[in-house]
């Protein structure tokens, strides 16, 4: 008796009735899918996470067409200061621990508690400052489109909104 494949052929075998691969996330769900993902794949990150007790660690992960994934971890008290990330959109998404997020907004400052499994989006421009003021250290994931070119800090003088955050060490972008 003949199966329907040796009747047919084996549709696989036909690249064309297959739907393409998508080469890269295209939107901003797409991109917190993403993340998402690779934070549920903790077997390939978990042994990856360094503590520095002088400045935050971080490590990129991976990067695709047009972005980058970086892995960070935070000892309490550590902190990004004030800053955004040029043209870059991005996600930040707590893999374990707490961070306290506080960025501007036109009617003042917004302080957000974030804890694991908690995600954030931002579009180019956010401007914000991200600290672990918790007593146990943190790790976060973060997915920039395009890639991170640039993180301006900005004067914490300038920034009413923010005076009554946090002061913490300056720190850099993450970079090879």
């Amino acid at each position: 008796m003949n199966s329907d494949v040796q009747i047919a052929g084996d549709p696989l075998a036909l690249p064309h009735l297959m739907p393409p691969p998508p080469a890269h996330p295209s939107t901003v769900a797409g991109f917190a899918g993403l993340a998402r993902a690779v934070a549920a794949d903790r077997a390939a990150w978990s042994r990856l996470v360094r503590y520095d007790a002088t400045s935050r660690w971080y490590r990129r992960l991976r990067t695709g067409p047009g972005y980058e994934v970086w892995l960070l971890s935070w000892v309490p008290g550590q902190g990004s200061g004030l800053h955004d990330h040029g043209r870059s959109s991005g996600v930040l998404t707590v893999l374990h621990g707490e961070l306290t997020e506080t960025h501007r907004t036109p009617g003042g400052a917004v302080r957000r508690r974030l804890v694991a499994g908690d995600q954030r989006v931002f579009a180019p421009g956010h401007t914000h400052e991200v600290v672990n003021d918790s007593l146990e250290p943190a790790v976060s994931l973060h997915v920039y489109f395009p890639g991170l070119t640039e993180m301006p800090f900005h004067d914490r003088r300038d920034e009413v909104s923010l005076r009554n955050s946090p002061a913490p060490a300056r720190q850099y972008a993450p970079r090879d």
